[in-house]
């Protein structure tokens, strides 16, 4: 019953699909400059012939001639893209730091005449809105998710790259430290001023529309429970668990991740009496902050979402890399980020000698475990785990806190439904288990930052005493018990469990709520006041529940009736 392409119902009128009608929406529009601001990464050859180029305008400019050359912007963040395959450093630039005047200019004038004599002008691609004021600004945008598969697919280049078939990692690398930061920011500045929003995810088959109802759309969204568009991968590590419970990516060789929470990555699918539209998540986090994430949570993180879930899958496949995430003073005076990925492992599920590997063995010492790593990446010699790393069983629905700084690796054989906190590219492998990626290549592993990041007093004392199934009991009715559980208390996240066969009151604790139904076919969210209609999810499918809802019952719904369910609930502290 997982729903894999769920979609949020929201009361606006307007939109139109298709080439064809939009075009006939846009010739009905006042004024002769039409600018279409593009997001890194959309097919604009496509823009040009379908959208463009039957609307006969007199003058055609594609906003990528007022900027520098590609090897001179390249030169100017080469500070922010380092020579490291995966890690690079949070640009703080602006599309207008790569405004080549000179040329600008000369294009400006070639608007002006053109603009006087009464003739129409169409400007598009990423940065047309900074080249003339627009009568009329359609703007273009795409999920991250989807922008990592255009560089999988290897036609597609970064912005003004010209790069397409490079490694994909270092694609993405450049899009996440660099051009997404751009394109975000010029986005939420242009909110005021956009006429349309336009998607084009399906190639040729766009949605458009009116930005006043896209706005009311995401005013709604911050309202309600809603679900976000999962997206699944395959890895070197995969299993088959997700394939055969969810029925999702049959093709596939095997399924390692799924990221079923990540509004910075994730899409929403908006849905209207006339059309069905896909747009980031995360324009959600960056127009309804505070209705979304709550004024305590807005004001500590901004317009971040603070939160992630996803799926780790090793159901028939193989252990995790070794691996550790930066303590939080490392990870902002290196890469330039704000706060560390501090998590958690919750144990969907876990066959019979399922394990999780976490911290070290009592009485290890740095010095020799970094010897052994490097002696293993430099040799390709097996790394001797047993001697250094702590291994111990798992079962379903156990719970393990994994602050920033601590060894781990989820074993073969376990799904974990991983709660973090957002950033989510600041994984230091230690060792991988002797093998390549599916490309065929050696997936780097990053012992220069993995080593200052140890610490190394995570010894099987205290991670049995600090990190595994800190269950502490709440509440309990007849019908229900409220655990805390998770995380460690260095880390900024809290976990609920609910364990119900009836209704159950929650209270968002001034922070938005990331939940995931962990037991149980179906559920039922409720409104205390009717401010939003009942809302229906299904196991392992995870949900959102903005702060401005405030209360809300969640209760077995369907063929759950009578049986025991269990959520996990997760708000920043």
């Amino acid at each position: 019953m997982y729903d894999a392409f769920p979609k949020t119902k929201v009361k606006v009128k307007g939109g139109c699909n298709g080439y064809a009608a939009i075009r006939e929406e846009l010739q009905a529009a006042e004024g002769n400059l039409i600018v279409i601001e593009c997001y890194p990464t959309i097919n604009e050859e496509e823009i040009l012939e379908q959208l463009i180029a039957p609307l006969e305008p007199d003058l055609i400019i594609q906003a990528s001639e007022q900027f520098y050359p590609a090897e001179r912007i390249k030169a100017m963040i080469e500070s922010n893209l380092t020579e490291d395959r995966i890690f690079g450093v949070i640009s703080h630039h602006q599309f207008q730091d790569f405004i080549d005047s000179q040329q600008q200019e000369i294009l400006q004038q070639k608007i002006q005449a053109v603009l006087a004599s009464d003739r129409t002008v169409v400007i598009y691609g990423v940065g047309a809105s900074l080249l003339y004021p627009a009568d009329l600004l359609i703007y273009v945008d795409i999920s991250r998710w989807e922008i990592q598969k255009r560089f999988q697919s290897g036609e597609y280049s970064n912005w003004q790259a010209d790069n397409a078939g490079e490694d994909p990692l270092r694609m993405i690398k450049r899009g996440y430290f660099f051009e997404w930061r751009v394109a975000d920011r010029l986005k939420q500045q242009l909110f005021d001023s956009i006429d349309y929003f336009l998607d084009t995810h399906q190639p040729n088959q766009p949605v458009m529309l009116e930005a006043s109802a896209y706005f009311q759309a995401l005013e709604q969204v911050a309202s309600q429970p809603f679900r976000l568009v999962p997206f699944f991968d395959p890895g070197v590590w995969g299993g088959n668990w997700m394939q055969e419970t969810f029925e999702v990516e049959q093709d596939q060789v095997n399924l390692a991740w799924s990221f079923d929470g990540v509004p910075e990555e994730n899409s929403l699918l908006l849905t209207t009496d006339k059309i069905r539209m896909e747009i980031p998540a995360n324009n959600l986090v960056f127009y309804q902050p505070a209705a979304l994430l709550g004024e305590r949570v807005y004001a500590q993180f901004g317009k971040e979402f603070p939160i992630r879930f996803n799926y780790l899958d090793t159901v028939g496949g193989g252990n995790l890399s070794l691996q550790v995430h930066p303590l939080e003073e490392y990870v902002q005076k290196t890469f330039g980020m704000s706060y560390t990925q501090d998590e958690s492992y919750y144990i969907m599920e876990a066959k019979d000698q399922a394990s999780l590997y976490l911290g070290v063995k009592n009485g290890t010492n740095k010095k020799e475990l970094i010897e052994a790593l490097q002696h293993a990446a430099s040799t390709g010699e097996r790394f001797p785990d047993e001697q250094y790393i702590y291994q111990r069983s798992v079962k379903k629905h156990d719970h393990y806190s994994i602050p920033a700084g601590t060894i781990h690796s989820a074993g073969a054989d376990t799904v974990v439904l991983e709660i973090s906190a957002t950033p989510n590219r600041f994984t230091f492998k230690l060792w991988d288990w002797d093998r390549l990626g599916l490309d065929g290549l050696p997936r780097p592993v990053h012992l220069n930052h993995g080593e200052p990041n140890i610490v190394i007093s995570r010894d099987q004392d205290w991670v049995e005493q600090e990190l595994c199934n800190p269950f502490e009991m709440i509440a309990e009715q007849p019908e229900w018990k409220e655990e805390r559980t998770g995380l460690h208390k260095t880390e900024f996240i809290e976990t609920r469990r609910h364990t119900f066969t009836g209704k159950v009151l929650h209270q968002t604790h001034g922070s938005v709520n990331m939940l995931n139904l962990v037991e149980g076919e179906e559920a039922i969210i409720e409104s205390i006041d009717d401010g939003f209609a009942p809302f229906v999810v299904h196991y392992g499918e995870t949900f959102i529940i903005p702060e401005s809802v405030k209360q809300y019952t969640i209760r077995p719904y369907g063929r759950s009736i009578g049986k025991k369910l269990m959520t996990i609930k997760a708000f920043v502290r």
